[in-house]
């Protein structure tokens, strides 16, 4: 997926005008040797650990505002600098992400009914998780450094700023692929639980979560979605209990991985 993100990305990109650093962690496909023919840098490492990779690109990154991106979705050179040129304006936000542009089409119907709920969430509609890209000035990212692993990373690195810190950048998109099996929305799920309670456990900031006010909203709102709040619900209850073993455990390093959302 490396090579459809930079396209887009520098599609449009004056020369000199983004410095951007590819991180190879643990890959065992061709991702640095395609990162390798695109005017960026390329790191590699053995280690297979999202938190190993962004500190190697903190660390080799130059200047700010700073992007993360996620390999697997896509983001075009507006969007880029529509999320520097927020974070660079005096006064602006501390970190700021794009709008989300969810890749349904020819999904099976459980999958698009349960994004139609998530998607009207308060919280993810806030949030800056769940977007593939968290961009941030030097101090915002002073912030984030500072924060304890954590599997949900991007969840974390929301929560550790306000509502007046951060900013849902209008005008700037990514694109994020969707499972295209149930199966798969099950494993994303499982992952999300599981990492939410690490997230709880170690720090002093609560994850956040849905409960049944919140799907009755989104319903007396709009009727319709009634069949969707209850494939939502359902998939809530079926994830909950399969990240139960894993919670118990303390097992926040098994990281299960949507694969039908790579093809």
């Amino acid at each position: 997926m490396i090579g459809r993100l930079l396209d887009g990305l520098l599609r449009e990109a004056a020369p000199g005008e983004f410095d951007v650093v590819v991180v190879a962690n643990g890959c065992t496909d061709d991702t640095a040797g395609v990162a390798g023919s695109y005017a960026v840098r390329v790191l590699t490492t053995p280690v297979p650990s999202k938190r190993e990779a962004l500190r190697m690109g903190d660390a080799a990154a130059r200047g700010y505002p700073r992007l993360y991106v996620d390999a697997d979705i896509e983001l075009s050179t507006d969007s880029a600098r529509a999320l520097t040129a927020v974070l660079a304006a005096p006064g602006g936000p501390l970190a700021a992400a794009p709008e989300r542009e969810l890749a349904l089409a020819g999904r099976p119907w459980p999958i698009r009914a349960y994004y139609a709920i998530w998607t009207r969430l308060p919280h993810v509609r806030a949030g800056l998780f769940g977007r593939g890209v968290i961009a941030v000035n030097d101090a915002g990212n002073a912030r984030i450094r500072a924060l304890p692993p954590a599997m949900a990373d991007d969840l974390a690195a929301s929560l550790a700023f306000s509502a007046g810190e951060r900013a849902v950048v209008t005008g700037a998109r990514a694109v994020i692929q969707t499972p295209r099996t149930f199966a798969d929305l099950l494993r994303r799920r499982v992952r999300a639980m599981t990492s939410v309670s690490e997230l709880e456990q170690s720090t002093a900031t609560a994850g956040e979560r849905t409960g049944a006010r919140d799907l009755l909203a989104i319903v007396a709102r709009e009727p319709r979605l009634v069949g969707a709040a209850a494939v939502f619900a359902a998939v809530a209850v079926l994830a909950r209990r399969r990240a139960a073993r894993a919670i118990r455990a303390g097992d926040y390093t098994t990281w299960l991985r949507d694969e039908s959302s790579r093809g």
